[in-house]
């Protein structure tokens, strides 16, 4: 048996009742949960499946890497959100936004009451 990679007590055992959630959507899906500490392991094929399902939905974007840079504006500093991602969150330009600091690098914007969006 395999021991689980989080807690390295429990063993794994195989479930079909993995949920897995993407923009509102659930998706119940086969793998592997620790007897100790719950943690759920995805299976592979089984995530090739959610995959496949998610962008016929239409809720599985690509990859998406934008180069922007910052201006200045006043004392603050602006960074311009592209046309395209504009039009696929539907933003209108008067949204509100909350901005938080994740590490040195990186920053999370959420568009209250949409999904979030990381810029790094």
């Amino acid at each position: 048996m395999k021991t689980c990679a989080v807690c390295e007590k429990g063993r794994l055992i195989e479930v079909e009742d993995v949920i897995n959630e993407m923009d509102g959507y659930f998706f119940v899906t086969k793998g592997l949960r620790c007897t100790a500490c719950g943690e759920e392991y995805l299976d592979e094929k089984e995530g090739e499946k959610m995959i496949q399902t998610a962008k016929k939905l239409g809720v599985w974007g690509e990859p998406l890497k934008l180069h922007r840079k910052l201006s200045r504006s006043g004392r603050g500093t602006m960074l311009r959100i592209p046309t395209d991602i504009e039009q696929n969150l539907g933003l209108k330009g008067n949204e509100e936004v909350s901005i938080s600091k994740l590490g040195n690098n990186r920053i999370l914007i959420e568009i209250n009451g949409k999904n979030q969006a990381t810029v790094k």
